[in-house]
């Protein structure tokens, strides 16, 4: 399993953030849709204008670059998905009828929501998305097609989105199953978990200092029943006809590159793009990693492995980003201080690195999303995931804030912290404190945690399997929190106050063991990575700290709330739950980590979670947020030299979705 690195903003969603801590504009219209469980944002790339305009050519390739890799991510996500957004789109636009009936109200919110899951399954939950609308009323409208748009396999791609039971779920955690077999992930085909095991167990090289990514960019076939393949992502391999436009628009920016170790960067990451050769995206990333002196930066490429139940498989993604300066400076003060927090984590030291190499952290502003990061994503990244390279050549972490600038403008008055925050003290300490608390959170978790601890010799880095990508996280977020209240942070600058963690801890705790059950539909389990994270946590010191009654579930008028009543001890149990949750990693200590997970991170309390789900119910929040891009345009003169990149805003959510698959979507053309 591969490490992962994103923190996905499950909070942020439902709490009205500090409004100190970022200027508001009444004049840029955040929210641009609603639908289901989504609402749909927009946000700003302040300072853009600013950058030079070879800074800006060089974005507008790298987003060029990023918005065809799109196709790609759709299809690993479900074989069907890319036939089925087609078929979907070909009916809106050739759609003829009253636009106001309930059947086509409902199948334009089941086609807005595969466009922000990029297929059938929930971009969370994995669960398959179930129409409102009827199959004769999809029946009907194919057949109102153009003959060249009518699908031949119409009855399997009805299958697919009608009958609940066909591809049920994306990615299967339950326990017990065959994670291949049970899950409707592209990355398999016709093969089991029990021969993905052997097959990867068998090309492995144990003594390996340096291993590849195995299997990060294929897909595992078997092929006339007997015959494993593994089907490469490159040009002139599988995908081959989004990847060669992504090369085309990377060689262009390679032409504006800030620098030789960022034209160097590029170009290796083209080779790795043209061949498909794992060792050369490890000195690509060695090159990545060791580029720290260049504003502009991106990552494109292969990368989280979320979407493999078993965690190898890179899912495609790509966000183009530059440097926020003034912001960065704290997160310079992590990186510069890396050592100090290593040498006094609360871990054994047989599991501390003695040395810290090549951490570089800063604080970004992006300036496109895409793939795995589109329209959902994350707010911080650490990269790369390979614990050797990290050990030899270090990290590069990012924590974007123009996106938690966006969640926080739309997050104004939403009554979040009025219906489920205890009292009135809790309510101020959260406004005063938590955006910069939530943001040095995210910058403990990415920069350092992430990159904390080693391995011991000899242990496999996919040792957890299955439940790798909760644990990494786990000990990423836990790494966070026991540092976030230390007096360190007061003494860096970092933090006015120490009493300010609280009000992390209050959220954290709060979320982990309440409010974000709001995701949940009644009798399913818990079984996003992150999600299950904060659960571990949450509910573990819950029953750590019950003899000193460090966290209470208290009633109020016959609601459920949650009190810190011994904040100290609470931080000694998240030091005590980083002991052993680094002991588990360092030693691959799979059942321990197995054990943990299905104790305290999947099973939900039907009675608590149906409280929750009612108490949300009357505050008209949704549960999950993504964005729509801004738009880059060239600027010529009259000798079609470019002189400008334009930004511009104004986009809609339907008019985006149907640009990108008109513009940029080579795989279904």
């Amino acid at each position: 399993m591969s490490i992962i690195k994103k923190f996905i903003p499950g909070a942020l969603v439902a709490l009205t953030l500090s409004s100190s801590a970022m200027a508001q504009d009444n004049n840029f219209n955040y929210i641009v849709d609603r639908f289901a469980d989504i609402e749909v944002l927009r946000y700003k790339v302040p300072e853009f204008e600013k950058l030079s305009l070879q800074q800006k050519k060089l974005i507008y390739f790298l987003t060029e670059a990023a918005i065809m890799g799109r196709d790609i991510l759709t299809d690993q996500n479900c074989k069907y998905n890319l036939e089925i957004r087609t078929l979907l789109e070909n009916i809106y636009l050739n759609y003829t009828g009253d636009r106001e009936t309930a059947d086509f109200k409902a199948f334009e919110k089941y086609l807005k929501q595969v466009w922000f899951a990029n297929g059938v399954h929930h971009h969370y939950s994995c669960d398959k998305f179930i129409p409102e609308f009827s199959q004769a009323f999809l029946s009907d409208q194919v057949t109102l097609l153009p003959a060249d748009k009518q699908p031949e396999n119409i009855d399997v791609l009805a299958k697919v989105i009608f009958d609940p039971t066909y591809m049920a779920k994306r990615v299967n955690q339950a326990e017990g199953m065959d994670l291949i077999t049970t899950s409707a992930c592209n990355y398999y085909d016709n093969i089991t978990q029990a021969e993905v095991d052997s097959f990867y167990v068998s090309i492995k090289d144990p003594n390996d200092k340096t291993p590849i990514s195995y299997g990060l960019n294929s897909r595992l076939v078997k092929v006339n029943d007997s015959t494993i393949v593994e089907q490469v992502y490159k040009v002139g391999g599988m995908y081959s006809e989004a990847i060669t436009p992504i090369v085309d628009r990377l060689t262009e920016a390679a032409k504006y590159a800030e620098n030789d170790a960022q034209r160097k960067v590029i170009e290796s990451l083209i080779s790795y793009y043209k061949t498909g050769d794992l060792r050369i995206f490890d000195e690509y990333s060695i090159l990545w990693v060791n580029d720290t002196n260049s504003q502009v930066d991106f990552i494109n490429g292969f990368i989280e492995s979320y979407g493999d139940p078993l965690g190898m498989k890179g899912a495609w993604e790509s966000i183009v980003n530059f440097k926020n300066i003034e912001a960065s400076r704290r997160t310079e003060i992590i990186s510069d201080n890396a050592q100090w927090f290593e040498d006094n984590s609360p871990i054994d030291p047989r599991f501390r690195k003695e040395e810290v190499k090549g951490v570089s952290a800063k604080v970004i502003t992006a300036a496109i999303l895409a793939g795995d990061a589109y329209p959902a994503t994350p707010i911080g990244i650490n990269l790369p995931n390979a614990n050797w390279i990290r050990a030899a050549h270090g990290s590069k972490s990012v924590t974007i804030e123009n996106i938690t600038q966006a969640y926080d403008e739309a997050s104004h008055g939403n009554g979040f912290n009025e219906e489920f925050v205890i009292d009135e003290p809790t309510r101020q300490l959260m406004n005063k404190y938590l955006f910069i608390t939530d943001n040095l959170h995210t910058d403990l978790h990415e920069c350092l945690g992430h990159g904390s601890g080693k391995l011991l010799p000899g242990v496999d880095p996919d040792a957890l399997k299955a439940h790798g990508s909760t644990l990494e996280e786990t000990r990423a977020d836990l790494f966070a929190l026991y540092y976030l209240a230390d007096k360190k942070l007061v003494e860096l600058g970092l933090l006015d106050s120490p009493e300010a963690y609280k009000a992390e801890y209050y959220k954290y705790i709060l979320n982990g063991m309440m409010t974000q059950l709001m995701r949940i539909e009644p009798g399913k389990d818990v079984e996003e990575a992150h999600m299950r994270n904060r659960k571990l946590i949450a509910e573990w010191a819950y029953e750590m700290g019950k003899k000193d009654n460090v966290i209470e579930l208290v009633k109020k008028d016959g609601e459920t709330f949650i009190k810190i009543n011994d904040y100290d001890k609470l931080r000694e149990i998240f030091g005590k739950q980083l002991f052993e949750i680094q002991r588990i990693k360092s030693e691959g200590d799979y059942e321990a980590g197995r054990a943990l997970v299905e104790k305290y991170a999947v099973k939900v309390d039907p009675q608590l979670h149906k409280e929750v789900l009612d108490r949300y119910s009357t505050l008209n929040i949704a549960p999950y947020r993504g964005f729509v891009n801004p738009i880059y345009s060239l600027v010529k003169d009259d000798k079609g030299e470019i002189i400008d990149v334009k930004i511009t805003y104004g986009e809609g959510y339907i008019d985006q979705m149907l640009r990108y698959s008109r513009d940029h979507s080579p795989l279904t053309k």
